[in-house]
């Protein structure tokens, strides 16, 4: 259904969880007739498995001291990707946590160890299905809110697994973590500069919110596109540049349905408006 419901309302792309997201999941599979089922609905509403991408459960932390909780949530994440690649899905996002009392250099290690066992406990599939970091508001002592952050996650991947991970940028987030991509093209594009010199790669998705907290507020609140802090312009901006070009751009922004039926396929309004906005700006 979510399927269905993303294209009614013209997306091409769709993100969903393959498990409930404040749980870790570690011993929830997918089953064949559910990917099947997903197949088929996305068949009949003409798009592919890969215009699938799937958001990891929010309580995995993997940049934990704790070890027990590190250990779940490397687990967790194994059995995300497990579940995505099951799919034939793009890529599955995640956030990589919080370092809690111990030093962020050490927090990044432990969240690449993650990313490194999830790919060496799942076979590389013939969809090329990748382990993706999502970069985060910054608030206390959370990991990826800059791109020095992110490579050295990055780093402790092997060199023969690095072409299945990776990394996104969440707009909403760029903004609360402090990155100026509010104030001109100039600025934006320097920002997306930043992120590819350090990290040694374009990300490989974006998605598009906006912020329902000020600059630099390192608050993670997503806002209607045009209705928050960033403001329209900058997402014309974003979608002029290359680094959007055949990547997944995912809108995270808050539905106007409070509800729905469980068999209603039609769209939300907000998606829909949000939808036919992004084609506005990306045809001017």
């Amino acid at each position: 259904m979510a399927v269905r419901r993303a294209a009614a309302a013209g997306a091409r792309a769709v993100q969903v969880f393959t498990a409930p997201p404040t749980y870790y999941n570690e011993r929830i599979g997918l089953k064949p007739p559910k990917v099947a089922a997903a197949h088929a609905a996305l068949a009949d509403v003409g798009l592919a498995p890969r215009a699938v991408f799937v958001h990891a459960a929010y309580v995995l932390n993997t940049a934990s001291p704790e070890e027990e909780k590190a250990l779940r949530a490397k687990t967790g994440l194994a059995r995300e990707y497990e579940r995505t690649t099951a799919l034939g899905a793009y890529g599955c996002c995640f956030h990589p946590g919080s370092a809690g009392e111990s030093a962020p250099e050490d927090a990044a290690v432990r969240v690449g160890r993650a990313i490194a066992h999830a790919l060496a406990t799942v076979p590389e599939s013939a969809s090329g299905t990748r382990v993706l970091i999502e970069n985060t508001a910054g608030a206390g002592r959370t990991m990826g809110r800059t791109p020095e952050e992110i490579a050295i996650m990055l780093e402790q991947v092997p060199r023969a697994l690095r072409h299945r991970t990776g990394y996104g940028l969440d707009t909403c987030h760029l903004f609360a973590a402090g990155h100026a991509i509010h104030e001109s093209a100039e600025g934006l594009r320097a920002v997306l500069d930043r992120f590819e010199s350090v990290i040694g790669e374009p990300p490989a998705f974006f998605h598009l919110n906006d912020s329902q907290h000020p600059f630099g507020s390192n608050k993670d609140r997503h806002a209607l596109l045009g209705e928050g802090g960033i403001g329209v312009e900058p997402f014309r901006w974003l979608l002029a540049d290359r680094r959007v070009d055949a990547v997944p751009l995912i809108l995270e922004t808050p539905s106007e349905r409070k509800a729905v039926a469980e068999d209603d396929a039609s769209a939300d309004p907000a998606d829909a408006r949000m939808l036919a906005l992004l084609e506005e700006l990306h045809a001017r």
